[in-house]
């Protein structure tokens, strides 16, 4: 799942820090940008260590951009895996198989690739937010 991650840039004598705003707390750092995603699945995955919690959903870059405490670094999505983070167990990923209207899998793709997510993330997220509404209405 892509999730957005702010990167304070290093120099020659520092490394480049990053902040993964949907894991309150996990930061990382790596001497090179080509390690960062491998530092940033690395720390989310010992955030997540052992937790009895839902993974949280990705936030929109729009959303994070207008916060007033990111400024003066840079943004990256990075593709954390997920099937590796040891969370509450009903929530590791299941392979499922379903059918769907093409034209709507590409709508699906599109929106999903618009906003940083996965198809599986979108999914899921959209279904849970179905879910939610639904039980809020009686």
């Amino acid at each position: 799942m892509l999730y957005p991650v702010y990167v304070h840039p290093g120099d020659s004598t520092h490394s480049h820090g990053a902040q993964v705003p949907d894991f309150p707390g996990c930061f990382s750092a790596a001497d090179n940008w080509q390690d960062l995603p491998r530092m940033v699945q690395e720390a989310v995955e010992v955030w997540c260590m052992g937790e009895d919690m839902d993974l949280p959903a990705p936030t929109a870059l729009e959303v994070l951009t207008a916060r007033a405490e990111f400024t003066g670094g840079v943004w990256m999505l990075i593709d954390v895996d997920v099937s590796r983070l040891e969370v509450r167990s009903n929530q590791k990923p299941m392979r499922i198989n379903i059918s769907i209207p093409a034209g709507l899998v590409h709508e699906i793709d599109a929106y999903a690739r618009s906003h940083g997510a996965t198809r599986s993330g979108f999914l899921a997220q959209a279904a849970r937010a179905a879910m939610a509404q639904a039980a809020a209405h009686g």
